[in-house]
């Protein structure tokens, strides 16, 4: 089984717990206006990986790992869901803690086949990093071009099988920074059982120079940086409505 990848870190610290040995998966659906890995969005492409390089290049660096694990992001790790069977059946294996980190895009509940494999793929998988990008579907199509039913879906279905979750959603000036859709995306999660933690990024441009070197229109150009203050106020408000709803 081999997958395609983007690139590969291997002391990532943002990508779950401890340090971890990260992939970033080549391909996927979505087109956020603020992605700053546009070169990931092609699938059938990038460099080809094996489990078995996988594991061999974790076990290289094992004593830095005893607090991490593998992570698999993106691009959309769950485009290649039969390699990340493979890939965190032989983790479990060898005992390496497990992390996904997706949109969610992929999940589809009447897509029988796809869940069956995403079932299989929970039983090796120890925590999920959920991205939502917006609460509200038709202002996540404007961002992404796809709503977020699916995701929404997927973030139950993760809470019927008791996946620990942790939740990103970016603050975007003009596009995600309306109180009203903090109060409501943390209403959503405030039904979670499974929530384990929220983090809430502020917008940046770090990615805008990628996007002319591969001669695409940087769609949020002339949009500024959102300061980090900013977005831990959005995260009091999102985390005041989940208190609410735990607390009825």
């Amino acid at each position: 089984m081999k997958g395609y990848i983007h690139s590969k870190e291997s002391f990532g610290t943002v990508d779950g717990p401890g340090i971890r040995y990260v992939l970033f998966m080549q391909g996927c659906p979505m087109r956020c206006q603020y992605c700053h890995n546009p070169d990931t969005w092609e699938v059938m492409c990038g460099t080809e990986i094996t489990v078995s390089e996988v594991i061999s290049e974790y076990k290289k660096n094992s004593s830095f790992y005893k607090k991490g694990g593998i992570t698999v992001t993106g691009g959309e790790p769950l485009l290649q869901v039969d390699f990340l069977i493979e890939l965190f059946s032989e983790a479990k294996k060898n005992d390496i803690h497990t992390c996904i980190d997706t949109s969610g895009i992929t999940y589809s509940q009447t897509n029988t086949e796809y869940v069956k494999k995403l079932d299989e793929l929970m039983k090796y998988t120890d925590l999920v990093m959920l991205d939502i990008k917006h609460i509200d579907p038709e202002m996540h199509k404007v961002i992404t071009g796809k709503d977020n039913k699916n995701i929404l879906a997927f973030a139950k279905y993760l809470e019927s099988k008791n996946i620990p979750l942790w939740v990103r959603h970016v603050v975007v000036p003009t596009l995600t920074d309306d109180p009203v859709y903090h109060k409501q995306l943390g209403e959503f999660l405030g039904t979670l059982r499974n929530l384990k933690a929220l983090d809430v990024l502020p917008y940046h441009t770090m990615g805008a120079n990628k996007y002319k070197e591969l001669g695409i229109e940087y769609p949020l150009d002339g949009i500024e940086a959102l300061p980090k203050s900013e977005a831990a106020k959005v995260r009091e408000t999102i985390m005041e409505s989940i208190k609410k709803v735990r607390h009825k």
